[in-house]
């Protein structure tokens, strides 16, 4: 479900998923953090590229699989997918056509580069969900946009545009033509021609030290709350709702 190759200095990651719009799952989260991880340790990798197949960049969660299989500890694979993303220290360039949602958004927050189609929507449906959000999204997010804006994205959930998410400052471009792909590709290729040393120092200076920390911190608070909600009445009722195609009833749930 996860296809990958090394070429020309750049890891290609391909979520390969396309009938379930490249929706996770427990074994997707296992797969990618153990590609992720080998990646950064490879010295013939110099730049991390991850794309979706199909007319999806990610759904984010498959909610079958989730339902069947739901995070019970801070250790379960979709966090350790969050903290491995937070410590890569080569370039991580995104190409996102069609949705991003959920996880598949907010892995665009530890990407150093992210490139989207013109009709690239990306949507961060947790409250809506009965849950919280997640990946140090509560973190990274208003100190990008700040506070009123975050806070306006997370509790609604409601749909960003391409040009809006550029306009945010979570995307460097969008792309006109029917794929953001071969853009990334070229921008990934650029980046192997410079000196790869100063590359990941730049990295280092833009990401690590205490901003580091603290995205490792935050992704440890929001799991515990995550994991809290999700065996709560709301998220229950939410993700049963969805499964069953009806509007959520959340009347007398916490």
């Amino acid at each position: 479900m996860i296809h990958c190759q090394i070429e020309d200095g750049i890891l290609k990651i391909l979520l390969n998923r396309p009938e379930k719009k490249n929706a996770f799952t427990n074994a997707m989260y296992r797969e990618l953090t153990q590609i992720l991880s080998k990646g950064d340790q490879n010295s013939e990798v110099k730049v991390i590229l991850i794309s979706g197949a199909g007319n999806a960049f990610s759904a984010g969660n498959d909610i079958a699989d989730f339902m069947k299989s739901p995070i019970t500890h801070e250790d379960a694979p979709p966090i350790n997918l969050l903290k491995a993303l937070a410590q890569l220290t080569k370039p991580l360039i995104a190409a996102v056509d069609g949705v991003a949602v959920g996880i598949g958004a907010t892995l665009l927050f530890h990407c150093d580069l992210v490139y989207a189609q013109k009709d690239a929507r990306f949507i961060f449906p947790f409250v809506s969900l009965g849950l919280v959000p997640e990946g140090a999204a509560s973190l990274l997010l208003p100190r990008l946009v700040g506070h009123q804006r975050a806070s306006e994205i997370l509790l609604f959930g409601e749909p960003i545009s391409a040009d809006d998410a550029q306009t945010l400052g979570f995307v460097n471009k969008v792309i006109s033509e029917s794929s953001a792909l071969p853009y990334a590709e070229q921008r990934a290729k650029k980046l192997t021609t410079l000196s790869s040393g100063s590359v990941i120092r730049t990295k280092f200076l833009l990401k690590d030290g205490a901003l580091k920390n603290a995205v490792l911190n935050q992704i440890e608070i929001e799991g515990k709350l995550f994991i809290d909600r999700l065996h709560g009445p709301a998220a229950k009722e939410a993700l049963t709702s969805f499964l069953e195609k009806r509007a959520p009833n959340f009347e007398g749930l916490d």
